[in-house]
Formats: structure tokens, sequence, C-alpha cells
């Protein structure tokens, strides 16, 4: 038996289950700000809902069928004047989701002094104006519905690797500012960045601490090219859940 076929579940390595963010360590004006973005979710949802839409569903008006790994729309969603970019795929994922959204900020919206991962890499990392960073994947299921945020390996989506703390920097530079291919799915993404922006911070720490725990058991290997090592944190999540307990934090926040 090899070393690596001896590790056993549980021994942080192959677990990549994230811990969920404590709500009630939050300022009040933070938990305000994350309800008001949770409102705008369900909101977007809802007129979807009205029309006999969801969010899939509308990212998939007029596809010739849903073939996995293609992406969705076919050119991807992009805002020049932001660099944000994302779309909607499916391949392996999370348990029970129907596909994924993939996030990304290019170089040009990138803030001032962003400094990339000193890991050593075999495989080259886009570049220059060319950079761009992979922020977070949405999992959804099969009703059009949030279920999951999850932080895949590098090679997934063939970014250039920053450091947690400069992916966090990055977040609130994600918005798409126009109404292409649908204006309420452009407008919920840019507003769950808001109502999980903790669970996100949290996943892309734990992130780097599974990396970090990788390279210690395998020294000699590009970990971000490992293909045993696909989804580095997981964390799932409930609108509903979620503004329950947003709720239940604002009721006792004294700051």
């Amino acid at each position: 038996m090899n070393g690596r076929a001896a590790l056993a579940e549980g021994d942080g390595l192959h677990d990549s289950a994230c811990a969920v963010p404590r709500l009630a360590s939050l300022t009040r004006g933070e938990l305000l700000s994350m309800r008001a973005a949770g409102l705008d979710v369900l909101e977007f949802q809802r007129v979807l809902a009205k029309g006999g839409l969801n969010i899939v569903g509308e990212l998939l008006r007029g596809a010739d069928g849903f073939v996995e790994y293609d992406h969705y729309p076919e050119d991807d969603v992009f805002d020049a004047d932001s660099g944000a970019q994302y779309y909607y795929h499916a391949h392996r994922g999370l348990h029970g989701e129907h596909g994924h959204f993939h996030t990304f900020l290019r170089a040009r919206g990138m803030p001032a002094g962003v400094s990339l991962s000193d890991m050593p890499h075999a495989e080259p990392w886009p570049e220059g104006n060319d950079a761009l960073c992979h922020l977070i994947s949405i999992s959804m299921d099969a009703y059009g519905a949030p279920i999951g945020l999850f932080a895949p390996n590098r090679w997934v989506t063939g970014d250039t690797w920053y450091p947690a703390d400069e992916v966090v920097r990055m977040l609130d530079c994600f918005r798409i500012d126009h109404a292409n291919p649908s204006w309420p799915v452009n407008r919920w993404l840019g507003a769950m960045f808001l109502l999980y922006r903790p669970h996100i911070i949290e996943l892309l720490h734990a992130r780097d601490r599974k990396i970090a725990l990788w390279r210690e058991k395998h020294p000699r290997e590009d970990v971000l090219e490992d293909r045993e090592l696909e989804i580095l944190a997981h964390l799932p999540i409930s609108i509903a859940a979620t503004m329950s307990e947003l709720d239940m934090a604002l009721a006792v926040a004294t700051r």
C-alpha cells in the first residue's frame, strides 16, 4: 500500500468540509448589509419564478440541451469595466447539484498591489493583463436554487493563484453592471457575494490550509495540479436558513 492510499478519511487531507462562520461575531452594520443582500437575492428569485423561470433556467434559455463541461453562456459573461467574469456549467461537483457557477476577476479589475502566491509551480499561470483569479463557485440544484459554495483547485479553472487574503481583497470588485444575458442573474450573483461574504472568506482560508497540509504530505508535487485534489473546501448553504440566522443575530447584536 502506498503512502497516499494509507491516508484515512478524517486526516484533514480528504475532508473538504468548511466551518460555518459565526454570525454573532459580526457587527450590526455587517449583519444589516448581509440581510439587505439576502432580500435582493430573494427578490431576483421571486421575479424570475413569477415568469416560470429560475436562476439556472434563465441562463439556459435558448440552449440546445445542457452538455457537461460546456459553458453557459458559450462565451461566458464578462464586464469590461469591472473585469468580473462568470459562467455556469456541470461536471463533478457537490452532492445533489445540477451544476455550478465559476466566478472570476481579471487583472483590469484587481485592486492595486495584489500579490501572486509564491508557491512553486510547474504549470505556467496566466500573467500580466491575462491574469485572472477564481473567486468562488456556487452550486445549484435541479430547481435553480443555490445549495453550496466551494473553492476548487487551480487545475480545475486554469487561473492565476493568489493567497486567500489577496482574493478577499478582490471580492468587492466582482460586479456585472449590464443586462447580458440576464439582468436578474447578474444582480443575483453580486448579491450572493454580499450575503455570503463571511462564508466565502472562511472558504478561501480553508482552501489555503488544505493546500498547505497537502504540500506537507507531498512536498515533491505541484499540488495545484494534483488531479486527486479537486475541491479544496466546500460549505452547504440555504438562503432561508441564512436569513433566519441573520435575523437571530440581529436580535441580539449590540454593536
